[in-house]
């Protein structure tokens, strides 16, 4: 019986990596924008707490997730 549940263990869903990694392809997708095009689409001033907000939320959403990535044998 206790075999049967191991074997049927299910795993929550992780949010972590997603979001981490549409934030880490979003942020590639402005700096290609950036290098394409002539004039800047954000400045300086903008895109650096843009840059830090999105680092310290993605780092806050592992911590509050790290539960669900922890396999305890």
């Amino acid at each position: 019986m206790a075999e049967d549940k191991k074997a049927t263990k299910r795993y929550r869903f992780d949010p972590a990596g997603p979001v981490t990694g549409l934030f880490f392809l979003a942020l590639a997708g402005l700096f290609l924008a950036e290098g394409l095009t002539d004039e800047p689409v954000l400045s300086a001033t903008v895109l650096a707490p843009v840059v830090l907000i999105g680092l310290g939320l993605v780092g806050t959403v592992r911590v509050l997730t790290r539960a669900r990535r922890r396999h305890l044998r």
